[in-house]
């Protein structure tokens, strides 16, 4: 039962399966996990089950109660920096290494990590709550008590369970009944695969026919399901009742099921539930969210560890100066402890601390209302993006069908002209015939041409479709009569494809409307109120491979046979007459963006149709190439059609989606559309979002499915240049399977990408190779539950908050509201947040090195001895009360305005080469950090006169006074805040020179004598920088300085 072969990947299935069925832990069997078998299911009786299955719920959290603190500190010390000051900390209960009391090491490392576990707890809790939201959806349940109301998280494999319209499907099932008079029912699937066509899907035949509801109780009755996969298109499973005679048995199949996370389009649905939990489709389609940590992050660990070299270089030729005397090995150590400034532990904090804040203005920002911060570990990632992977439906576009253009060959008719459709279709229901012909001059005689062929285009329109009106009661008029009388406040249309629907509504609006329809007949309305009754002869559904659908219907007035026909332009231009504006207009409409169709109708004696008719349904019959013959007999009538009219339908945009994909363009963003929708679509819709610039070219990837054709079609793709490409998602798995390497090469090149027919393990993989490929980052954006696997997979993922639900959006690192708040939170808010992280890093280590510097010149000074120069609440103060504030007030500022920064995007270019952070911007503070730590040393040194005391009183006043003032150097935009910091923090060191009569001396603070060596000293150590800092903004200035001034 299981040789069915999923669409995706193989090698992506074997990963996913296999850390599946590892489960959650060691006793993931007992917890109902182990490997997935295929399963009897008792209709309505859960206890009946022969084996265990997972509970039904969703679960986003990276810890559970167990594994939190265990979890949370594993990944706070696998950080090289972290473990470091955990080994500093334990040393110092060894007496011979103790450089002074324990809180000196043990108080900085217990307010990092307390700090880190609050913040992660926080963010648990939030998902705990989010998930809580979604498992405690209330269902009904059919039981032998009647209807019984059931937590999604309470659902069981057995279950019987009615879901009614709009109302999410919580759990895989098998479709048993439906109240839809037709006996079936449609599903919006865009959650789960991003298609935006609804899908018909129908009841177990045997099922169907019961009674009522309750009678499913009554019976025995089970269905066969074959073990869980994460093939979304196919299933294989049998029904079986018992106490039928004789026994029915019936096949199931994908038509027959209702998977999670669709939505019920249709009527009350009632499914027995056969699988939940992790064992559902679309919970194995996703991936298990993985602990990210930022560039910015790995880069800041990288440089910790170039310090500790550098630490552990200066400690050892401290003790070489010494001659390795003595027990020089425990010299070592305390030389390390001793200068184990050089490596800061307030850079963890002070960076931590700044992306809190950093997302709290995310979040505060007015211009993006509603956004939410997820993940605040990375909000740095956003301001260095180089691909952006979006989803198209519901992300980009709004997934509404607008009728837009009417194209009759001579005369167009667009949404301000409509009236006229309105009226030449009014005028041809209204008019009697004898009156027409009885007005004849010429000019009436071309009206009446107009009119006749605007009255015939919208006639095709209204009748060549799938659509099915369907009356509802309104509070005020019950669903009985609304049928009867054709109410229009209660009609609604179904079909599968919102084209559709949107075609039958304009039609509505001039005048002729779609009243009733079933398998036979269909009921037009005119703008007088008589109804047209056509009889259903033949339907011939759209089909991805013919490209076009058709029907044949007889007028009950006339007794006309009409064959019409509506298809996309590359097919039906061959089936129509010869004529010389189809191809131009298709081609001008096409740009526009609207999705083209092309409406033809032949006329048909009944001779022609009866020999029509045997034809077609011996060729139904035949065993052999049964396809084939019966598409050669429906090709016999398609020919020499009579071309009708064009309609271009447009689905909207989301609100600035244009404006928002120009800025990113402009910044060197790379865009690239992953769609599980149709290629035609996806086109559409990015030629209409400019995704694809009207000077672009399109190369449209042709189907591969061998390895030669893939060579030969990326043969033929390297020789286009500055061309956009759109490729289905099997040519790409094709051609992943076989030339990864030279496709990513290829793909990584072109200005746009568009991805159709994508499953969603493959939008993962995408996003994942591009990540390995370019080492660059990659931002993934989607709205539905197919999009979460890319979304958890990307460095960055942004969720937006879509009509059909919250799980891209609960399972995202950002959370937006709006396509088009994309643009600021990267241009702004990313940008931001990484200059200021970059600035805050390099002060921090700069703050560092100058104290470590001055340590080093001391010892070396007095004989390379092990001995602080600072103790106890100085060295502790130094980095907290002293300098804290107005260091961290660096996370405010900004070096121009939110508003040029989303006008100049080209700015967020230059951050991509990763300058503010760099080895070279890391050298320039190194040096000058050495400079001043050694003018304040050597200067205190030269300058003190008596006692010891004094060189700590002049060179650590000397030392805040340089930090505050080489803050005020850095800041490039002043806030009322900084000013605080740098009062505040002088006041309290001012303040608490009084309880520090252990170092210092308060009497000498006082003289004349150490005010003006404290202001030679810190003269000498930052003019020459404020002066090379004038020099640079006068002789080369930064690029947004140009902007600002």
């Amino acid at each position: 039962m299981t040789d069915n072969i999923p669409l995706q990947p193989v090698r992506h299935k074997n990963r996913h399966d296999g850390k599946r069925r590892d489960g959650c832990c060691p006793w993931s069997r007992c917890c109902g996990g182990g490997d997935f078998r295929p399963r009897t299911v008792w209709l309505g009786h859960p206890e009946k089950r022969e084996q265990r299955y997972p509970r039904n719920v969703i679960n986003n959290q990276k810890y559970n109660f167990f594994t939190f603190l265990p979890g949370v500190l594993f990944n706070q010390f696998k950080y090289f920096f972290n473990l470091y000051f955990l080994l500093l900390a334990c040393s110092q209960f060894v007496n011979e290494l103790r450089l002074g009391p324990l809180y000196t090491y043990w108080v900085p490392l217990g307010f990092v990590l307390i700090i880190t576990i609050v913040r992660e707890a926080v963010e648990e809790i939030r998902c705990y709550l989010r998930d809580k939201e979604v498992n405690s959806q209330i269902y009904s349940k059919l039981s032998t008590r009647g209807t019984v109301k059931v937590k999604s998280s309470g659902i069981q494999v057995g279950d019987l369970i009615l879901v009614e319209k709009n109302q999410r499907v919580p759990a895989d099932m098998i479709f048993l009944r439906t109240s839809e008079r037709n006996g079936s029912c449609f599903l919006r699937t865009d959650q789960l695969d991003g298609e935006t066509d609804w899908k018909l899907r129908l009841p177990v035949a045997c099922t169907q026919r019961l009674p009522t509801a309750a009678d499913l109780l009554q019976i025995r009755s089970y269905i066969y399901a074959e073990e869980p996969n994460i093939d979304i298109h196919n299933f294989i499973g049998t029904f079986t009742r018992e106490d039928g005679d004789p026994p029915v048995n019936e096949s199931l199949s994908i038509e027959n099921t209702l998977w999670a996370s669709t939505v019920v389009a249709s009527g009350t649905v009632v499914g027995v539930v056969i699988y939940t939990g992790k064992e559902l489709r679309s919970v194995m389609n996703t991936s298990n969210p993985r602990h990210k940590i930022g560039l910015f992050d790995l880069e800041v660990n990288c440089l910790t560890k170039i310090l500790f070299g550098a630490l552990v270089v200066v400690s050892l030729v401290m003790v070489a100066l010494q001659h390795f005397a003595g027990r020089w090995y425990l010299q070592i150590f305390r030389f390390v402890l001793l200068f184990s400034n050089i490596v800061p532990i307030s850079l963890r904090v002070n960076l931590d601390m700044g992306k809190m804040v950093f997302s709290w203005m995310i979040k505060k920002d007015s211009k993006i209302p509603g956004t939410v911060v997820r993940a605040s570990t990375i909000p740095e990632q956003l301001g260095r993006i180089s691909y952006l992977l979006t989803d198209k439906t519901g992300t980009l576009t709004q997934n509404e069908m607008v009728f837009r253009r009417l194209h009759l060959g001579t005369v167009a008719y667009g949404m301000d002209s409509m009236d006229e459709v309105q009226s030449h279709v009014f005028s041809a229901y209204t008019q009697p015939p004898q009156d027409q012909a009885s007005r004849a001059p010429a000019a009436t005689k071309v009206r009446k041409t107009i009119s006749s062929r605007v009255h015939e285009a919208v006639k095709a329109i209204a009748l060549v479709h799938n659509v099915t009106p369907v009356y509802e009661s309104n509070g005020v008029t019950d669903q009985a009569e609304a049928e009867q009388h054709y109410e229009d406040t209660c009609r609604v249309y179904q079909a599968s494809s919102p084209d559709e629907v949107s075609l039958v509504q304009w039609t509505e609006s001039v005048g002729l409307t779609l009243v009733g329809r079933d398998q036979s007949s269909m009921q037009l309305r005119t703008p007088s109120g008589q109804i047209l009754n056509f009889t259903i002869l033949q339907i011939f559904p759209f089909t991805y491979e013919s490209k076009r659908m058709g029907i044949i219907v007889r007028d009950e007035s006339t007794g006309e046979i009409t064959f019409y026909m509506k298809g996309a332009d590359v097919v039906m231009a061959g089936i129509v007459q010869y004529n010389d504006w189809l191809e131009e207009e298709c081609g001008n409409m096409a740009r526009e963006g609207l999705r083209v169709l092309v409406v033809a109708k032949k006329s048909l004696t009944e001779e022609q149709y009866q020999d029509f008719e045997s034809r077609y349904v011996q060729a139904k019959l035949s065993v052999h190439d049964r396809s084939l013959k019966v598409a050669t007999v429906i090709e016999s009538l398609e020919m020499e059609m009579e071309l009708l009219c064009l309609t271009g339908v447009e689905d909207q945009l989301q609100a600035d989606v244009r404006p928002t994909l120009e800025i990113l363009r402009n910044a060197g963003i790379k865009v690239w559309m992953l769609t599980g929708d149709k290629l035609e679509t996806a086109t559409c819709t990015a030629k209409n979002a400019h995704l694809v610039t009207r000077n672009q070219d399109i190369h449209v990837f042709r189907p591969v499915t061998t390895r030669s054709e893939a060579h030969l079609e990326l043969n033929a793709f390297r020789r286009k240049h500055d061309c956009a490409l759109v490729i289905s998602g099997d040519s790409l798995e094709v051609c992943l399977k076989y030339y990864e390497y030279e496709f990513m090469e290829l793909a990584c090149q072109c200005p746009a990408v568009v991805c159709c027919r994508c499953a969603p393990t493959q939008k993962a993989q995408i996003v994942r190779l591009l990540q390995e490929r370019t080492g660059k980052l990659a931002c993934a954006v989607g709205d539905g539950g197919n999009d979460v696997s890319m979304i958890q997979e990307a460095d960055c993922g942004v969720g937006v908050e879509g009509k059909e639900g919250k799980q891209a959006s609960l399972a995202a690192d950002f959370s937006i509201t709006q396509f088009k708040h994309l643009g600021r939170l990267l241009m702004v808010h990313g940008r931001n947040s990484y200059k200021r992280s970059a600035a805050l890093s390099q002060f921090v280590i700069h703050r560092s090195l100058c104290i470590s510097t001055m340590q080093a010149v001391f010892s070396s000074v007095f004989y390379f001895a092990s001995v602080p120069l600072y103790q106890g609440f100085l060295i502790i103060g130094y980095s907290t009360i002293y300098t804290m504030f107005p260091v961290f007030s660096l996370v405010l500022d900004k070096d121009v305005k939110s508003e040029v920064a989303m006008l100049y995007p080209e700015l967020y270019k230059d951050l991509l080469k990763g300058r503010p952070l760099s080895f070279k911007t890391f050298l320039i503070w190194v040096l000058i950090s050495i400079y001043q730590g050694s003018i304040i040393m050597y200067g205190a040194l030269l300058l003190f006169e008596s006692e010891f005391v004094h060189i700590v009183a002049i060179s650590f006043t000397s030392l805040i006074l340089t930090e505050l003032l080489m803050v005020a150097l850095t800041i490039q935009t002043w806030h009322w805040l900084m000013i605080v910091g740098e009062l505040l923090s002088l006041a309290c060191y001012i303040a608490s020179l009084v309880f520090l009569h252990e170092f210092i001396d308060v009497y000498f603070i006082t003289t004349l004598s150490f005010v003006w060596k404290v202001t030679v000293i810190t003269l000498v150590s930052c003019l020459p920088l404020y002066i090379l800092k004038y020099l640079r903004r006068r002789f080369s200035p930064p690029s947004y300085s140009k902007l600002t001034s």
